[in-house]
């Protein structure tokens, strides 16, 4: 297990779209952009953590939804076997080791029962709301995240 040099980031992500069978998308606002509206996503704490804990580690400390083995959401968690690779937005580009500027995104959706109340932890994210997969896809900020939203029927089995 390897742990980040100097604390950095590394460029090694998840993005999880959370839905319900109805195709009603969880979007959550950054707290360090406010104009910024996203699911839920993080980067590896290690380079040898698989990207499955990765998701169910930020799903957790992002939304206070357990998506964990043991928990009955579990079932939910599914991995798209997708990946992204994108240029870093300039203003957290300093969050990564110097010459870093691409980050690889690894897609996965939760499916939910129905739009629950979330609990978000602050230093993150300071508002969620739950709109149409369609709705959720036109407010995201980041190209492959709305990308990823529009991609939620054929992952769902609704059209």
């Amino acid at each position: 297990m390897t742990t980040p040099v100097g604390g950095y980031k590394i460029p090694q992500s998840v993005l999880v779209v959370i839905h319900t069978p109805a195709l009603e998308v969880l979007l959550i606002r950054r707290a360090d952009a406010d104009e910024f509206w996203q699911s839920v996503t993080g980067s590896k704490d290690h380079d040898d953590e698989e990207f499955h804990f990765t998701a169910v580690r930020e799903v957790l400390e992002e939304t206070g939804i357990d998506c964990g083995e043991s928990s009955p959401m579990a079932i939910g968690l599914r991995d798209w076997c997708l990946e992204n690779v994108y240029e870093i937005y300039p203003r957290w580009l300093h969050r990564y080791a110097p010459g870093i500027t691409r980050n690889t995104e690894h897609l996965f959706g939760l499916e939910v029962p129905e739009p629950v109340f979330v609990r978000l932890s602050p230093r993150e994210h300071t508002e969620f709301l739950w709109l149409p997969y369609q709705q959720a896809a036109e407010k995201c900020f980041s190209p492959s995240n709305a990308e990823a939203i529009l991609m939620l029927p054929r992952f769902v089995g609704n059209h």
